[in-house]
C-alpha cells in the first residue's frame, strides 16, 4: 500500500484553477470547496481502493473519488493525476 500521495503538475494546476475560478464571487467559498477536495485527498492512504474505475478509460487501477462537483482521479501509486468538474468531459 502507498504511504503517499503525489499531486501531479496538472492536478496541482487544476486546484489553483478551481480555486481561482470561485474566488471571483467568493474567496470563503473557494477556500471551502479546495479544503473539501485536499480532504478527500487525504483520505485515499486510509481507504486506497475506495471508488470507482474512470467510466472513460480502461485502465483497473486508474480510480476516481468525488468531491461535490468535483471527480478526483488517482492511480495506483496514489498520484492524484486530475481534478475535474463533474459536469465536463474527461480527456
Amino acid at each position: 500500500m502507498a504511504k503517499e500521495i503525489v499531486w501531479s503538475q496538472r492536478a496541482r494546476s487544476d486546484l489553483r484553477d478551481i480555486y481561482d475560478y470561485i474566488s471571483k464571487d467568493s474567496e470563503v467559498y473557494a477556500f471551502n470547496v479546495v479544503s473539501r477536495i485536499i480532504n478527500v485527498v487525504e483520505n485515499i492512504l486510509s481507504f486506497p481502493f475506495f471508488g470507482r474505475s474512470l467510466p472513460e478509460f480502461d485502465i483497473e487501477n486508474l480510480r476516481e473519488r468525488l468531491s461535490g462537483n468535483y471527480r478526483i482521479g488517482n492511480s495506483q501509486k496514489i498520484e492524484i493525476v486530475t481534478i475535474h468538474h463533474s459536469s465536463r468531459i474527461l480527456k
